[in-house]
């Protein structure tokens, strides 16, 4: 087991769910970056999302793309994430997963990625861009350290879950809305009947991400997944604030996770 195992299986025992929030790396800083994650941690996340900034990121939509711009605009460089990760560990042991874009990895070397994901600690990946046909791009690279892929699985995937899922490990990443991320008034696709099938052919949890953006929202999917992820909303604070975010996302979050108790 990694952390994000020994969370859930914590979160299970205690008949509660996770929130899972996710920041932009180097947004608006990468100092600040390090700060929202320790403020994230203290206001009850249980697993953070780390995102690399990425110039053409098909599954974000508009917010978290100005993020990255943004951070690029600052002199982010994709090696920045394992600094912050490695400086995290020397506080926390909270559960890290990077989401990056495949292209990012191959313009790095994925074998050296790989290597620094393993050094700085972190338990997981989530790539957005990487289908399945071709996981053996990187898995098998993974799959001799400790760092999980998390799998994502759309409205769309329905036939393709039961091997999307089979060999998954951490949690599986449903994707709760067509389209990119951002946040959304309202989220009507039946995430019940995907979650059902997933668990179907898997006991790995599972963690509803894209469009939840409000305590509603966030106990709604809860129901039924074993987690939230919140992004966009979390985003937008960050812009709007900019360096002095941190207690307003910190209120945020706190709002967010008393609904997500269980």
């Amino acid at each position: 087991m990694n952390r994000i195992d020994e969370r859930f299986k914590k979160l299970k025992e205690e008949n509660k769910k996770a929130l899972i929030p996710y920041i932009c790396c180097g947004d608006p800083s990468v100092e600040d970056s390090e700060k929202l994650v320790y403020a994230l941690e203290e206001a009850g996340a249980d697993i953070i999302e780390l995102g690399i900034p990425y110039s053409d990121p098909l599954a974000d939509g508009p917010v978290i793309q100005a993020a990255g711009l943004r951070a690029f605009a600052g002199g982010f460089r994709l090696e920045d994430t394992f600094k912050i990760v490695k400086n995290v560990r020397k506080n926390s042991q909270i559960p890290l997963v990077i989401m990056v874009y495949y292209s990012s990895i191959i313009g790095f070397g994925k074998e050296k990625f790989v290597e620094l994901c393993v050094d700085a600690d972190v338990d997981g990946l989530i790539v957005p861009d990487l289908p399945y046909e071709e996981y053996d791009e990187l898995k098998p690279l993974l799959d001799k350290t400790n760092v999980y892929m998390i799998p994502l699985v759309a409205l769309t995937s329905e036939d393709r879950i039961p091997m999307l899922v089979k060999e998954s490990k951490g949690f599986v990443y449903c994707v709760s809305s067509l389209g990119v991320t951002g946040v959304r008034k309202e989220i009507k696709t039946d995430i019940n009947g995907m979650i059902e099938l997933v668990k179907e052919v898997s006991d790995v949890p599972c963690a509803v991400g894209f469009g939840i953006s409000t305590p509603k929202q966030a106990e709604d999917v809860c129901k039924y997944a074993d987690g939230a992820i919140v992004g966009s909303a979390i985003v937008r604070i960050v812009a709007e604030h900019g360096k002095e975010s941190v207690p307003y996302v910190s209120q945020y979050v706190k709002e967010m996770k008393n609904v997500v108790r269980g």
